[in-house]
């Protein structure tokens, strides 16, 4: 059985002048596409199939990602449905030279697990068995929009 451990992913992106906006920050809209990748693969690693992206419960863009430091992206499931995985994720900011890291934004995506013909196929229960995924669960709980 997959654990909530096993689905959490670090993904990082070095922030470069493709990427930004006309503030010098990260554009929205690429964190947004950062967040959902990273969020899909966490949410294959529990699904063991492919994974759509179904909903994003708010997009909360706290503070920005200027040119130059690293948007790094921490995603891990925390529930599932018949189908579907709830992934809770988080974008930081940090310096690649200090790794000063702050966070900037957060949310939850819900993805389902698709078979060959994109037809929703069912997933496995995530199991969580450490004090840290009891953590890391509770915290996504206590925080997750009501569904």
């Amino acid at each position: 059985m997959v654990t909530l451990l096993d689905t959490r992913i670090e993904n990082r992106e070095r922030v470069q002048p493709d990427d930004t906006n006309n503030y010098g920050t990260a554009h929205g809209g690429n964190v947004a596409r950062w967040m959902d990748e990273t969020g899909a693969m966490s949410a294959m690693r529990l699904a063991g199939e492919s994974c759509v992206t179904a909903s994003i419960d708010r997009l909360d863009f706290e503070r920005p990602v200027p040119q130059g430091d690293t948007c790094v992206i921490d995603s891990y499931a925390y529930a599932t449905g018949r189908t579907s995985v709830r992934v809770r994720l988080r974008a930081f900011r940090e310096n690649p030279r200090t790794g000063e890291r702050e966070q900037t934004t957060a949310s939850y995506f819900v993805f389902v697990a698709v078979d060959e013909t994109l037809e929703p196929t069912p997933v496995p229960d995530l199991s969580v068995d450490s004090a840290e995924g009891r953590r890391l669960r509770e915290e996504a709980l206590g925080d997750a929009p009501e569904r």
